[in-house]
Protein backbone atom coordinates (compact mmCIF):
# COMPACT_ATOMS: atom_id res chain seq x y z
CA UNK A 1 0.00 0.00 0.00
CA UNK A 2 1.51 3.23 -1.17
CA UNK A 3 2.29 5.71 2.15
CA UNK A 4 0.48 8.76 2.52
CA UNK A 5 1.46 12.36 0.71
CA UNK A 6 2.46 14.57 3.89
CA UNK A 7 0.57 18.11 4.05
CA UNK A 8 3.74 19.75 2.78
CA UNK A 9 4.06 18.16 0.10
CA UNK A 10 0.26 18.38 -1.24
CA UNK A 11 0.63 21.92 -0.69
CA UNK A 12 3.70 22.03 -2.89
CA UNK A 13 1.84 19.80 -5.29
CA UNK A 14 -1.24 22.16 -5.29
CA UNK A 15 1.08 25.50 -5.96
CA UNK A 16 2.36 24.33 -8.77
CA UNK A 17 -0.73 23.00 -10.64
CA UNK A 18 -2.06 26.55 -9.68
CA UNK A 19 0.72 28.36 -11.77
CA UNK A 20 0.30 25.76 -14.71
CA UNK A 21 -3.17 26.59 -14.35
CA UNK A 22 -2.30 30.60 -14.34
CA UNK A 23 0.56 29.89 -17.21
CA UNK A 24 -2.06 28.09 -19.26
CA UNK A 25 -4.58 31.34 -19.43
CA UNK A 26 -1.58 33.76 -19.46
CA UNK A 27 -0.66 31.64 -23.23
CA UNK A 28 -0.99 32.96 -25.97
CA UNK A 29 -1.97 36.91 -24.66
CA UNK A 30 0.48 39.53 -26.13
CA UNK A 31 0.93 42.23 -23.13
CA UNK A 32 -1.12 39.96 -20.09
CA UNK A 33 -2.68 42.43 -17.54
CA UNK A 34 -4.52 41.47 -14.63
CA UNK A 35 -7.07 44.03 -13.01
CA UNK A 36 -7.19 44.59 -9.28
CA UNK A 37 -10.33 45.79 -7.26
CA UNK A 38 -10.22 47.50 -4.16
CA UNK A 39 -12.43 45.54 -1.71
CA UNK A 40 -12.27 46.75 1.56
CA UNK A 41 -9.47 48.75 3.27
CA UNK A 42 -9.07 48.14 7.23
CA UNK A 43 -9.89 51.32 9.08
CA UNK A 44 -6.07 51.72 10.68
CA UNK A 45 -5.26 51.75 6.93
CA UNK A 46 -2.56 49.41 6.83
CA UNK A 47 -4.11 46.00 5.54
CA UNK A 48 -6.52 45.93 2.06
CA UNK A 49 -8.47 43.08 0.48
CA UNK A 50 -7.86 42.77 -3.35
CA UNK A 51 -9.77 40.60 -5.69
CA UNK A 52 -7.79 39.73 -9.34
CA UNK A 53 -9.33 39.96 -12.69
CA UNK A 54 -8.09 38.67 -15.77
CA UNK A 55 -9.39 39.68 -19.93
CA UNK A 56 -8.95 36.47 -21.32
CA UNK A 57 -8.38 35.44 -24.94
CA UNK A 58 -12.24 35.93 -25.44
CA UNK A 59 -11.98 38.79 -24.36
CA UNK A 60 -13.90 37.79 -20.94
CA UNK A 61 -13.51 38.96 -17.22
CA UNK A 62 -12.01 35.67 -15.55
CA UNK A 63 -11.70 35.92 -11.56
CA UNK A 64 -8.43 34.73 -10.32
CA UNK A 65 -7.98 35.41 -6.90
CA UNK A 66 -8.40 31.86 -5.56
CA UNK A 67 -6.01 30.47 -8.12
CA UNK A 68 -3.26 33.09 -7.66
CA UNK A 69 -3.97 32.80 -4.04
CA UNK A 70 -2.89 29.25 -4.41
CA UNK A 71 0.12 30.32 -6.68
CA UNK A 72 1.32 32.65 -4.38
CA UNK A 73 1.03 30.83 -0.78
CA UNK A 74 -1.16 32.96 -0.19
CA UNK A 75 -4.66 32.74 2.28
CA UNK A 76 -7.78 33.59 0.24
CA UNK A 77 -10.54 35.13 2.50
CA UNK A 78 -14.54 35.62 1.61
CA UNK A 79 -15.49 39.10 1.91
CA UNK A 80 -18.67 39.88 1.37
CA UNK A 81 -19.48 37.57 -1.28
CA UNK A 82 -16.04 38.14 -3.10
CA UNK A 83 -12.74 36.27 -3.14
CA UNK A 84 -10.18 38.25 -1.92
CA UNK A 85 -6.58 38.66 -0.83
CA UNK A 86 -5.54 40.12 2.20
CA UNK A 87 -2.40 42.46 1.53
CA UNK A 88 -0.98 44.15 5.26
CA UNK A 89 1.15 47.62 4.74
CA UNK A 90 0.79 50.82 3.66
CA UNK A 91 2.30 53.70 1.40
CA UNK A 92 3.18 52.16 -2.02
CA UNK A 93 0.41 50.49 -4.75
CA UNK A 94 -0.44 47.52 -3.34
CA UNK A 95 -2.09 46.09 -6.50
CA UNK A 96 1.03 46.57 -8.05
CA UNK A 97 2.43 44.28 -5.09
CA UNK A 98 0.37 41.29 -5.86
CA UNK A 99 0.73 41.46 -9.22
CA UNK A 100 4.54 41.71 -9.53
CA UNK A 101 4.44 39.22 -7.17
CA UNK A 102 1.97 36.74 -9.15
CA UNK A 103 4.19 37.35 -12.37
CA UNK A 104 7.23 36.63 -10.31
CA UNK A 105 5.93 33.32 -9.05
CA UNK A 106 5.00 32.50 -12.23
CA UNK A 107 7.79 33.38 -14.65
CA UNK A 108 11.27 33.33 -12.19
CA UNK A 109 12.60 30.76 -14.09
CA UNK A 110 11.97 31.94 -17.09
CA UNK A 111 13.76 35.45 -17.31
CA UNK A 112 15.75 37.96 -15.32
CA UNK A 113 12.79 40.52 -14.99
CA UNK A 114 10.06 38.00 -14.07
CA UNK A 115 7.95 40.34 -12.04
CA UNK A 116 7.14 42.83 -14.71
CA UNK A 117 5.88 40.38 -17.53
CA UNK A 118 2.48 41.19 -16.48
CA UNK A 119 1.29 44.45 -16.26
CA UNK A 120 -1.72 45.91 -13.69
CA UNK A 121 -4.30 48.41 -13.91
CA UNK A 122 -6.89 49.15 -11.07
CA UNK A 123 -10.56 47.98 -11.87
Amino acid sequence: MPRPISKKTQQAIDRELARQRLREMLEGIEKPVIHTVLRHVSQSGMSRDISLKLVDRDGDLVDITYTASEAMGEKVKDRNGWRVIRVHGCGMDMGFHLVYNLSYELYKHDTERAGYVIRHEWA
